[in-house]
């Protein structure tokens, strides 16, 4: 007897497989990462096209198979129109969906990051037009979803020596796991010189206090610095550290 399974998921990525299908890789509230089969769903008849598409909150049901799921029906719960406003809001899509695509690989319910998704999808959906708060959201996400995965970053105090910080002498250090002071440096030095303001900036992001960092004026330069240690600590995770 076929079973069926029925779930919610936000869809962000999709492959084109053999003539007419498509592969669709969903974060779902109840499986955790799946990827479902959708077979002809290409052609112009296909039932299933106007329920399922990148970067939609989708209802799907599927069957498990032998080899891989496939997608029985599917019903658009919220599309997300504001997200194809603009080609940096694409952007910023598609950078979260590479991070959930190299960072998810089984299958495991996690309601954090189902739920982290929700909330990061209604503010790159609902924000006006203007790169700031993109790149905010992108870092909002990314922080917090290392944080999920195990991974919170020490902001606190110093992650080697559990000192007080100095706000005139602190190093984001990738192998430690956050920041540590000038002392700590010579542990790790490929640790990166910042400034207090990403202490700050990465204490609101984990806070999820939305509404003062989106009001925060960060200056350039922490723009750029908050930029570089998202990036090198992402290609740190990448190379087998998680």
């Amino acid at each position: 007897m076929t079973t069926y399974y029925r779930t919610k998921g936000f869809v962000f990525k999709k492959e084109d497989r053999s003539e007419a299908d498509k592969i669709f890789s969903i974060f779902t509230e109840d499986f955790g990462k799946l990827e479902i089969r959708a077979r002809a769903i290409r052609k112009i008849t296909s039932k299933l096209r106007g329920g399922i598409d990148r970067f939609c909150l989708s209802e799907v049901e599927f069957i498990q198979g032998k080899n891989h799921k496939t997608l029985t029906d599917a019903v658009v719960v919220e599309r997300f129109n504001g997200m194809a406003q603009s080609v940096e809001k694409l952007i910023i899509s598609n950078k979260i969906a590479d991070v959930l695509d190299n960072f998810i690989k089984g299958q495991q319910r996690d309601e954090g990051i189902f739920n982290l998704l929700n909330d990061v999808f209604q503010k790159l959906n609902d924000c006006a037009p203007h790169p700031k708060p993109y790149t905010l959201i992108y870092n909002y996400f990314f922080w917090n979803f290392f944080s999920e995965l195990g991974y919170m970053p020490e902001i606190h105090k110093c992650a080697k020596c559990h000192e007080k910080l100095n706000p005139y002498s602190l190093y984001f250090s990738n192998m430690t796991g956050g920041v540590i002071c000038k002392k700590c440096f010579g542990a790790d030095n490929k640790a990166q010189k910042i400034n207090s303001d990403i202490v700050k900036i990465l204490r609101l992001i984990l806070k999820k206090d939305w509404q003062i960092l989106n009001r925060l004026r960060v200056e350039p330069l922490s723009q750029n610095l908050l930029k570089q240690i998202s990036d090198n600590y992402y290609l740190y995770m990448l190379s087998g550290h998680v």
